[in-house]
């Protein structure tokens, strides 16, 4: 089965939460492209507060620079392609969730009933002892 090709620009008008989501993955691979300059920085960074900016300013350079060359309209529309890629699979999994959700449901409800009829077998057993 082909993949069908999306207008990664506007493919299909996206809720605001899918929209985070595409966000999410996007600033994910970006951040992911720069991890040695974001480490570096936050290494400098670590008990410094406002003289982080200047004690760190070569690593925080370096680590906005990478964070720039990387942010482009491409890796965007690959963090899109990505999220429609696994769009179906999540679907299936979240389905799959609300499956096993009503079927402990129907059983819940099953032995609730099975322990009411037992309760009721009970007591009529209780009368006839009772009745005799």
């Amino acid at each position: 089965m082909t993949t069908p090709k999306y207008n990664l620009r506007n493919p299909l008008p996206l809720s605001a939460t899918q929209e985070a989501e595409v966000k999410q993955i996007y600033y994910k691979r970006v951040r992911g492209h720069c991890a040695p300059e974001i480490k570096a920085f936050a290494e400098c960074a670590v008990n410094r507060t406002v003289t982080a900016t200047w004690v760190c300013r070569e690593q925080r350079l370096a680590m906005n620079s990478c964070m720039v060359a990387h942010a482009k309209p491409e890796e965007e529309d690959r963090a899109r392609e990505e999220w429609f890629a696994t769009h179906e699979e999540r679907r299936r999994a979240e389905q799959a969730k609300l499956d096993a959700v009503e079927e402990r449901r129907a059983q819940v409800i099953s032995m609730m009933r099975a322990d009411d009829e037992r309760r009721r077998r009970q007591e009529e057993e209780k009368l006839r002892q009772q009745q005799k």
